[in-house]
């Protein structure tokens, strides 16, 4: 396979980004095509869907041998499933799959067409080998969802005093969600502990206690 496209996000760094696609709307990104496919031919008509497939690469993952099975963070991060009943990214081909809502195409930039979306759980600069427009028949009104629908993933609640808020300017409610659904590994509960995450060129501090999250620092 080759790589058509890269996309750039928020998130220079996996850390902290959403479990799946869709669930932070205000996350917004931009897939700028690879030269060779950097057509406005290749992307005509795309522009009347509202959401589009992405097909990536889990790019910063180490090699590991293959495993059968995985512990999905859902299910904290104990109970083992099988890979292929999981979305983890430990995979045998590393490919991730990702539902975005198409904001809108530029079919006037220098590097034109580029792909404006939102919702999507990607790293900035994954490589995109493929995409594909969503369509009526990818809806399932019958649908089972397993283990997933079983677990109650209850939101925090996010405190930011004002000084910090406005560090982050339009970008703070998409940050506000994206801790909302914390961000860390569900297994990990010490709430003295710190922790890091990058996103939007800031380092954003924060911890966990109970059913909050407080940012006790945002720094550039």
């Amino acid at each position: 396979m080759e790589q058509i496209a890269s996309i750039f996000t928020e998130f220079p760094e996996k850390f902290g980004i959403p479990r799946q696609s869709g669930i932070v709307e205000e996350l917004e990104g931009k897939i700028i095509f690879e030269p060779p496919y950097r057509s406005k031919e290749a992307v005509r008509g795309l522009e009347e869907f509202s959401h589009i497939w992405l097909i990536w690469e889990f790019s910063a993952n180490e090699e590991k041998p293959f495993s059968p099975t995985v512990r999905p963070p859902r299910l904290g991060g104990n109970t083992r499933v099988g890979v292929f009943a999981s979305r983890s990214p430990f995979r045998p081909n590393r490919l991730g799959l990702s539902s975005v809502k198409l904001k809108r195409v530029d079919w006037d930039a220098p590097e034109a067409p580029i792909l404006y979306v939102s919702g999507a759980d990607l790293m900035n600069g994954t490589p995109i080998f493929d995409i594909k427009p969503y369509v009526e028949a990818d809806v399932h009104s019958d649908a089972a969802f397993g283990f997933t629908q079983k677990v109650d993933f209850a939101q925090l609640e996010v405190s930011i005093e004002k000084p910090l808020a406005d560090k982050m300017g339009q970008k703070l409610p998409a940050l506000r969600k994206v801790l909302a659904n914390k961000p860390i590994p569900a297994y990990q509960n010490d709430p003295a502990r710190v922790y890091g995450m990058a996103f939007a060129g800031k380092e954003i501090k924060f911890q966990i206690a109970d059913n909050r999250l407080t940012v006790i620092d945002i720094i550039p």
